[in-house]
């Protein structure tokens, strides 16, 4: 569905009175096949929006080539935009217009009849829990309920490939939740493939199949969820002690668990990352307590999308996000 390679985009900016000449974008490879759900992640500034404007044909590529939807980005790009459906951050809906009418307008910016587009508009908001909006303006819809108009405006002409930009920002967790469930079933009920940005790491964790990370322009990491969180050392076993005094015999009791990696000393906070957490636990307490060590608390976390960022950059996803 969307095969890049050396992909860049270079912009000319001024610094004082000299025009310099600013990379967002780093030659970055992308393959992403059909009926795949692939995240895009990275914080701000790291060139996600611009590969994403590229991608849609919003934004000239400087060099490199890519096929999206089976069609040139350069050559066919009328085609490209006939075969995607896009969903803006900022939405792309009118407060004051019914959301039907919203619906058949878009439609028909697509080539498709008035009648083929209610007729879509209507099932797809029977699919996306829409039922009985037909008629109102989106300013008086909740915002979980004008992001799903959002989507259904990206899907009334059937794309193919569906790009979506931050679908989540702004809502509640009980209403993200809901959208996650409207988003995976554009996969599984409707064979669509997807391409989306998110800054919410638990959000690509649940609905991706493979994660893309970019930062300075490059994509530094590209697998599935789980395997890129086995590429950081195991799990982090975080214990929190009542006396400062007890924190070099707490470090050394995590030390003897491991020989891989050193533990880390955060004032009362000391920590140590060892590849089955589950199995060390027990003899870790009993060692604790025959040492005279005494825990305010004991934490035990599985590797997360951001501790792979960190891992590999020295920095946090949620940076700037």
């Amino acid at each position: 569905m969307i095969h890049a390679r050396g992909l860049a985009r270079t912009f000319d900016t001024k610094r004082g009175r000299e025009r310099v000449a600013v990379q967002a974008v780093a030659g970055v490879d992308i393959d992403v096949e059909e009926g795949e759900i692939v995240g895009f992640l990275g914080p701000n500034g790291a060139g996600k929006t611009t590969t994403l404007r590229m991608l849609t044909t919003l934004l000239k590529p400087t060099s490199g080539t890519a096929t999206v939807a089976g069609y040139d980005l350069a050559t066919e790009a009328i085609q490209v935009r006939k075969s995607i459906g896009y969903v803006s951050q900022s939405g792309s809906t009118a407060g004051e217009a019914r959301a039907g009418e919203e619906i058949v307008d878009h439609g028909l910016l697509y080539g498709i009849s008035a009648s083929q587009a209610e007729k879509r508009g209507k099932e797809l908001f029977d699919q996306l829990d829409l039922e009985g909006m037909w008629k109102r303006q989106p300013k008086t819809m909740s915002g979980g309920q004008r992001r799903r108009l959002d989507i259904a405006m990206g899907l009334v002409h059937d794309p193919r490939l569906v790009f979506l930009d931050e679908p989540t920002t702004g809502l509640d967790p009980q209403a993200r939740a809901n959208l996650w469930v409207h988003i995976s079933d554009l996969r599984t009920k409707r064979g669509s493939t997807l391409f989306l940005t998110t800054h919410y790491l638990d959000e690509a964790d649940a609905l991706c199949d493979r994660i893309l990370v970019i930062d300075h322009g490059s994509i530094v990491a590209a697998d599935t969820p789980d395997a890129l969180k086995r590429q950081v050392a195991g799990d982090l076993i975080e214990l929190v002690v009542h006396d400062e005094s007890h924190v070099s015999t707490a470090a050394a009791q995590l030390a003897r668990i491991t020989s891989d990696a050193a533990t880390d000393v955060n004032g009362l906070v000391v920590s140590v990352r060892v590849p089955s957490a589950g199995g060390e636990l027990p003899s870790l307490l009993r060692s604790l307590d025959a040492a005279g060590v005494g825990l305010a608390s004991i934490e035990v976390r599985r590797p997360t999308l951001d501790d792979v960022f960190l891992t590999m950059t020295g920095r946090s996803l949620r940076e700037d996000a």
